[in-house]
């Protein structure tokens, strides 16, 4: 079983990769020399785009409040002429030196990258999850702060030049929990279910944010487009699936790999002057849309041994479900799936 489990990895990897070269060879070109500014780059998500930026041959400054543990990802950065800065995004001192620093080495800035974020899981260790009522006024400071004041502040310092300058790119990653759909004209919640305030309103807030800035700033030659990713395994994620697999439950399906940021983020990260803007996406249903694969082509196989053993279980008890034209399930559609193989578990538990 470990062995076939292995080369399922291994042929999961050779496909996502091949995935991530041929989107560097579509998109990657319109990228060289540019500056490229990431938030949060120090590890997960940020990581991955700082990394591959700089392969495409653009020049990076990667912003982190810390950079430790990161110490071999900062070298790779800086080996290729990039800036790896520590810069706390809710302090308007630190963002005023980022830009200073951004500046005196490249003169200018083309793309930014509004990564960093505070997520429930890290403020809410390791569940991520508090009832809303249960919140306190510092909660919602503290998620504020960062996802919606620090961004903001970041954007506004970065794109004020952009504009000055004719030509610009901001990408916001958010998350699909902000989402609502309608029937028969009345809007409801995507899933309100996953109790994740105040995150969610923070990342609500931005968003909007950046569907009207879009529109300020379009006639200026600066695109602003907000992502939002897939279930992902981002730098806090493997604590939080540890802490489920300890007490017998299991975290949600299998996540994917940061990587299927990538096609996304290269195509827009050059949607600068007449570009695409004022957009929101969900990156697997752009990636589906554009030929890079469906959710599950982008999930990680590579995990560590008793989260594996988590998500094969969970896998074994699922119902097949199917149907054409769709990147993932609907929330409501994988939940009610989630829930019968939990049942399935349980029954086969019984019976054992």
């Amino acid at each position: 079983m470990e062995s076939q489990t292995g080369t399922t990895a291994e042929a999961v990897r050779r496909a996502q990769t091949a995935a991530v070269d041929r989107a560097v060879a579509e998109f990657g070109g319109s990228l060289e020399g540019q500056v490229a500014v990431v938030t949060g780059a120090a590890r997960g998500i940020g990581a991955v785009l700082a990394d591959t930026l700089a392969t495409v041959g653009a020049k990076v400054a990667a912003l982190d409040k810390t950079w430790d543990g990161a110490d071999v990802h900062r070298k790779r950065l800086e080996d290729a002429g990039g800036l790896a800065l520590e810069t706390d995004i809710t302090s308007e001192a630190a963002i005023e030196a980022a830009h200073t620093a951004v500046v005196e080495k490249y003169g200018h800035a083309d793309v930014l990258i509004n990564n960093a974020a505070l997520v429930s899981e890290t403020l809410f260790r390791p569940w991520g999850r508090r009832a809303t009522l249960e919140t306190t006024d510092e909660d919602w400071r503290a998620m504020f702060d960062v996802n919606v004041f620090g961004a903001v502040a970041i954007t506004r310092r970065f794109v004020s030049a952009m504009a000055e300058r004719g030509s610009g790119s901001v990408i916001n990653v958010v998350s699909s929990g902000i989402l609502s759909h309608s029937t028969g004209g009345g809007y409801y919640a995507a899933r309100p279910y996953t109790v994740e305030m105040p995150y969610q309103a923070a990342k609500a807030a931005v968003t909007t944010f950046a569907f009207y800035l879009a529109e300020e700033v379009r006639a200026k030659g600066v695109s602003i487009n907000s992502v939002m990713p897939g279930h992902t395994r981002a730098s806090w994620f493997d604590d939080t699936a540890r802490a489920y697999d300890g007490v017998g439950q299991t975290y949600f399906m299998r996540p994917v790999v940061s990587e299927h940021l990538l096609p996304i983020t290269l195509f827009l990260a050059g949607q600068a002057e007449q570009g695409v803007t004022g957009r929101l996406y969900p990156v697997p249903e752009w990636n589906y849309d554009h030929g890079y694969g469906d959710l599950s082509f982008w999930q990680d196989h590579d995990l560590p041994e008793e989260v594996e053993r988590m998500y094969a279980r969970i896998e074994s008890a699922m119902p097949p479900f199917q149907r054409s034209g769709l990147a993932q399930q609907g929330f409501d559609t994988g939940s009610a799936l989630f829930v019968a193989a939990l049942g399935n578990l349980a029954a086969r538990g019984n019976s054992e």
